[in-house]
């Protein structure tokens, strides 16, 4: 099955992700921009697409693009992921999974989570002030939850929670028949 991954990755674990997912099923890979530059028919030949974006607020950053594409798509295997800063268990990330998509879009796209981590170095200064002021209110607030707690301890700074093993639910439902 003739695949492509785009992804678009501010700090580079998306990236890191795109590249396992591609390597793993002999994919083309491009970043968001470059796919935007394509013409339609350059995605013709591909039997899979996938898209990869960071998790933000609940949604898959830049996904929009894809999205908006793949109701042209609905003939190929589609799937988005997002590499975010939580723990793949979070119950957090069963609720985003459930947003992103809308019910008309979960009947031909299959939306992932794959843990990654933060890394302040490479994040922009809009994305690294909105986690310090989150971090922040979380540290003010009474009665921290322990799952509050172990939050702001986790992203009060850089860390890398990520692991080939997340891609395997997406390489194998890129890479199934039925």
């Amino acid at each position: 099955m003739k695949t492509l991954i785009i992804y678009t990755s501010q700090t580079g674990f998306t990236k890191k992700y795109s590249e396992w997912i591609a390597e793993r099923t002999k994919a083309d890979i491009l970043t968001l921009k470059e796919a935007q530059k394509k013409d339609a028919a350059f995605f013709d030949d591909y039997q899979a697409v996938a898209f990869g974006g960071w998790a933000m607020a609940g949604n898959v950053a830049k996904a929009k693009w894809f999205l908006d594409k793949a109701s042209s798509w609905k003939d190929k295997r589609l799937a988005v992921f997002c590499v975010g800063g939580s723990p793949n268990e979070s119950p957090d990330v069963d609720v985003m999974l459930k947003k992103i998509l809308t019910d008309e879009q979960k009947q031909y796209i299959k939306a992932f989570y794959c843990q990654g981590g933060f890394n302040y170095e490479k994040m922009n200064g809009p994305s690294k002030l909105a986690i310090k002021m989150f971090v922040a209110s979380l540290k003010k607030k009474k009665d921290q939850t322990e799952d509050e707690k172990k939050m702001v301890e986790m992203i009060s700074s850089s860390y890398d929670i990520s692991d080939i093993k997340y891609t395997d639910p997406i390489v194998e439902y890129l890479e199934s028949e039925d």
